[in-house]
């Protein structure tokens, strides 16, 4: 690293890129890259100070970058086809090239690393962390995979220190194609290891010996937070803790809804941390929380500091966010892409608003995961009165044959179900208006929220 001055991102407006991206720049490295599409993220890079552009095109990587090879350092997304004609000219011309996972991990082992793992709650578990440090005076560092409302960045950057050990580094632990395995945390937590991401792994017993691996690196005398009812103890020299909404050596006590909040008390093996008040709703959040206050008391957070800073935390963005409240319709957006999130969640907003028929538009995310949980998805989305199913978002997919939205569609058991495009959803919304929906999913669906928006307050 002593030599490099130039770094490139193939894939710089991923959520976790554009993090590493941040580090780099606000560290004296002139940074640049390229992405498929331009998006808010990459327009906010850009205004950061960052070279980038969106036509695969090897002319428009900066020929300072290109001349001077010994001094630039490569990261790509593993979303990169091996084919891409930058991806090819840098590999052909002896550039060095590194995973984000691997750079990730490189920086994060100079500091003290508490890593949050699990194949849903990572990004709310991690963010929560991480703004219990930073809001408690804690030195902290933090690479997420979503924009924190408190901060609206992915991205925390430590204060200038001679001593990076002394560091806290919190670091969303990604399992996809097997990416946490380059950390070795001092503290982790696991939320779940639900099957996911099988078009990479094959089946869930590759993901459960993946988790297995993860936390067999946890560092000796290191902690393992896993949820209750995980089979990790045996798999890792870390001491463990086990924690859940109800049960375990970390859990929540007097649950209540006040005012669409949750107020709880969070328990612990020391003692209890009263009246939490989170003002981000869902009981899945209210497990996150139990987590990242175990993971913050670990670190020498005081719990007087846990219970004011998760009472000012304000979430992450399309996680439970609220995009419009009025009399007439509340309208939540949810990144949920997964069976078990989009359950939790549509749980959550049917115990918040008992009183109110649920919309539920919802894009499923890849073919392969549309295939292997089909019955799955159908039985979370029927917890909803109406549900509009959208097309499949392909992402890095390639199409199926005989994989469709048909495959959910057909076994959703709700009082009403639609199927349509993107661009019939406003008219078919308009002509029946919701007193609650949700729009839900990790595709694309999210270019939806401001027209929806702007909808909805227009005829309220």
């Amino acid at each position: 690293m002593n030599n490099i001055r130039y770094v490139y991102f193939l894939g710089i407006g991923g959520i976790g890129m554009s993090a590493l991206a941040r580090w780099f720049l606000v560290n004296g490295y002139e940074v640049a890259g390229y992405d498929k599409t331009s998006t808010a993220l990459t327009d906010a890079l850009q205004h950061e100070g960052m070279s980038i552009h969106f036509e695969e095109d090897v002319e428009q990587i900066p020929a300072h970058f290109r001349k001077n090879r010994e001094e630039t350092l490569v990261i790509y997304t593993p979303a990169v086809p091996k084919n891409h004609q930058e991806y090819v000219y840098l590999t052909e011309h002896g550039f060095t090239l590194q995973k984000r996972s691997q750079v990730l991990g490189f920086l994060a082992g100079r500091m003290t690393t508490v890593a949050i793992a699990g194949t849903h709650g990572k990004t709310t578990t991690s963010s929560m962390v991480a703004h219990i440090l930073r809001d408690s005076g804690v030195n902290c560092a933090a690479f997420l995979g979503g924009i924190t409302q408190n901060y609206g960045t992915n991205f925390l950057l430590n204060e200038p220190t001679d001593d990076l050990s002394k560091v806290i580094c919190v670091v969303e632990a990604d399992e996809f194609d097997r990416s946490f395995l380059t950390l070795f945390p001092q503290v982790a937590i696991v939320t779940s290891t639900d099957a996911d991401h099988l078009d990479i792994y094959g089946d869930h017993s590759a993901v459960l010996d993946s988790f297995s691996a993860f936390v067999g690196q946890i560092k000796t005398g290191g902690t393992l937070f896993m949820k209750r009812g995980l089979a990790l103890a045996d798999r890792t020299p870390a001491t463990v803790y086990d924690y859940s909404l109800n049960e375990g050596a970390y859990h929540c006590r007097n649950l209540r809804i006040e005012n669409a909040c949750f107020v709880f008390d969070i328990v612990y093996p020391e003692g209890i941390i009263e009246n939490v008040a989170l003002q981000v709703p869902g009981f899945h959040n209210v497990e996150n929380a139990v987590a990242a206050a175990a993971a913050a008391l670990r670190v020498g957070v005081k719990p007087e500091a846990i219970q004011l800073a998760l009472g000012n935390y304000k979430g992450v963005k399309r996680r439970f966010e609220y995009i419009h409240k009025s009399k007439n319709v509340i309208f939540i957006d949810d990144y949920a892409h997964h069976p078990a999130e989009v359950f939790a969640f549509l749980s959550s907003v049917k115990a918040l608003y008992p009183e109110r028929k649920v919309t539920a538009i919802f894009q499923p995310h890849l073919y392969s995961r549309t295939r292997d949980f089909a019955d799955e998805f159908a039985e979370s989305l029927s917890l909803a009165d109406r549900v509009i199913l959208l097309d499949i978002y392909p992402a890095r997919e390639l199409p199926i044959e005989g994989v469709t939205s048909d495959l959910i569609f057909k076994s959703i058991q709700s009082e009403t179900k639609i199927q349509c495009t993107k661009a019939e959803l406003p008219g078919i919304l308009q002509k029946d208006p919701p007193e609650l929906v949700a729009t839900i999913g990790a595709g694309d669906i999210d270019q939806m929220i401001p027209v929806l928006k702007n909808l909805f307050q227009t005829n309220q």
